[in-house]
């Protein structure tokens, strides 16, 4: 009976949606510690001709609505880099060096650059990356987990 009770405490873990989604909030902080936010502009164009339409009540703030996009996007990017920030800390040396170097420091480095630099074998990389996404996940609150749609 305790069984039972240990099994069903347990859930199954996406790997796939984890893994990925880690690796936006990734992509994420990349973006912030390199070029900050990129703010957008107002769009705003007068027209000199008269338009004919119906009244719809509806208040149309551009310049609010760019101002609201632009602080929430830095706040959601700001947290972002501090998760990552978080999540590097809870890795070991050589796993904290390849998440750095393969998605923090440049855009264009591929997995086989890496591996190469620490002079590890592909088979070890590949291990050692794949705990490392895992960790950084569960330490930033990423982690997926499979619905049972038959419960």
């Amino acid at each position: 009976m305790s069984r039972d009770v240990f099994q069903t405490a347990l859930f199954e873990i996406n790997r796939e949606e984890t893994r990925k989604r880690t690796e936006e909030e990734l992509e994420k902080a990349r973006v912030y510690s390199k070029v900050g936010i990129v703010r957008r502009e107002i769009k705003n164009t007068p027209s000199y001709e008269p338009r004919e339409h119906q009244g719809t009540n509806a208040i149309n703030k551009p310049c609010e609505d760019v101002a609201i996009y632009n602080a929430q996007r830095e706040i959601d990017l700001k947290q972002a880099y501090e998760r990552v920030e978080k999540g590097l800390r809870a890795l070991k040396r050589v796993e904290r060096q390849i998440i750095e170097m393969r998605y923090l420091d440049d855009e264009d480095v591929n997995d086989y650059n890496v591996y190469m630099e620490l002079h590890l074998s592909e088979r070890s990389y590949y291990r050692r990356k794949s705990g490392a996404l895992y960790k950084m996940a569960f330490a930033m609150g990423l982690e997926v987990y499979v619905v049972d749609e038959t419960a």
